[in-house]
């Protein structure tokens, strides 16, 4: 019996810059490490077969890359025309292959990431199931938290309010940014959000690098008292000693991984015991293929999982996660996506819809400042 398979005949690439309502600041911008957050640049990667079958998937870029990944993408997408969407390691083998000389992580990584994203969609779609079902769901909701009204630019008034709303939304824990150069204005930031919340809301706090050792240790001790479900990228992200040494050292669970952009990188945090709770970002670690193959060792490892931003993709890779984990809430993308996700009780709900469960939107296609195509319609 001959088996009929399917083929690739088109790619379309686009990039699309997002501007966000007002500009965002956390510890990198008061320290002066980084300006603050005015946009975000996108890569949608649509893929269309011989039998009609489509997939849509995205990476992204925080105010600097999204031009790169664009462009590397554009590099390597040709290679897709002919191949069997089915074959999803082939393909991102041979995307990597196609742009060796740059490396297996970063923004090689981030360009393939929109494509094996949408090889993924398009599977889920083949089958006509809800990604996480396609990969074999645990739950049918993942915790969610709200990071996006906890950045320091927000008065703590504002932070109050926003968190507030947050929970009447359905969404069930509340990030703060912290890193200020002046730590007792983060810790009187927390206390205030602390008292207005009560004890029972589940509270973390990121401080995104700005710490040194010394610093971390005599902030997270101090932080102790707030009862936090984790403290996020206390220290470089690289320094893998230093975070195992404060997971050690703090009975508050060390969460970290979200700057990094390959699974190697976090081999070396896995192995060195650095994290609690792991944080990848599939988009940034080179799609979904990469992000099973780390959920395989993680869970191994006996980590909980907290995926960074991109909710539409993540909460089906946390559904999918044996151990229950966090997603984090980011309102920030809902412009591009005809759809919505839901929040109840605490909890995101994965969508019923095939797929990741999404299609762009009016918007999104007004944002979209360069686009190409491969092969024919």
């Amino acid at each position: 019996m001959t088996q009929v398979t399917d083929h690739i005949r088109h790619v379309r690439l686009s990039s699309v810059v997002l501007p966000l309502a007002q500009p965002v600041s956390d510890a990198k911008v008061l320290t002066g490490r980084q300006r603050p957050m005015t946009e975000i640049v996108l890569l949608f990667a649509e893929i269309s077969t011989a039998q009609e079958q489509h997939g849509i998937g995205f990476s992204y870029s925080k105010r600097a890359g999204g031009p790169a990944q664009y462009a590397h993408a554009r590099e390597v997408a040709g290679q897709l025309i002919g191949e069997d969407p089915s074959d999803i390691a082939k393909v991102y083998d041979k995307l990597l292959w196609a742009g060796a000389s740059v490396g297996r992580s970063g923004v090689a990584t981030q360009a393939i990431a929109a494509i094996d994203i949408a090889l993924w969609d398009l599977k889920a779609k083949r089958a006509g199931l809800p990604l996480a079902k396609l990969l074999g769901a645990h739950r049918d909701s993942v915790r969610a938290y709200n990071t996006s009204g906890g950045f320091l630019h927000a008065s703590i008034d504002e932070v109050r309010e926003r968190a507030a709303q947050s929970l009447a939304d359905g969404i069930g824990g509340i990030k703060l940014k912290v890193g200020q150069p002046d730590s007792r204005i983060d810790l009187e930031r927390v206390r205030a959000v602390r008292e207005h919340l009560g004890d029972a809301v589940p509270l973390m706090v990121d401080a995104n690098q700005q710490w040194d050792r010394p610093t971390a240790l005599r902030v997270g001790r101090s932080l102790e008292q707030f009862d936090l479900v984790w403290i996020e990228e206390p220290l470089d992200a690289y320094d893998a000693e230093g975070h195992a040494q404060l997971a050690a050292a703090l009975d508050t669970p060390i969460a970290t991984g979200e700057m990094l952009s390959s699974v190697g990188e976090h081999v070396r945090l896995i192995e060195a015991r650095a994290a609690d709770i792991i944080q990848p970002d599939a988009p940034r670690i080179g799609g979904i293929t990469s992000f099973l193959k780390l959920a395989t060792l993680a869970d191994h490892a006996g980590l909980q999982l907290a995926p960074h931003f991109a909710m539409e993709i993540h909460l089906h890779l946390a559904a999918a996660y044996p151990r229950e984990p966090w997603v984090e809430h980011f309102e920030w993308l809902n412009p591009l996506f005809n759809e919505r996700l839901e929040t109840v009780d605490g909890r995101m709900l994965v969508p019923d819809r095939p797929g990741l469960g999404f299609t762009t939107s009016e918007q999104c296609a007004a944002w979209t400042v360069d686009s190409c195509e491969f092969g024919s319609r």
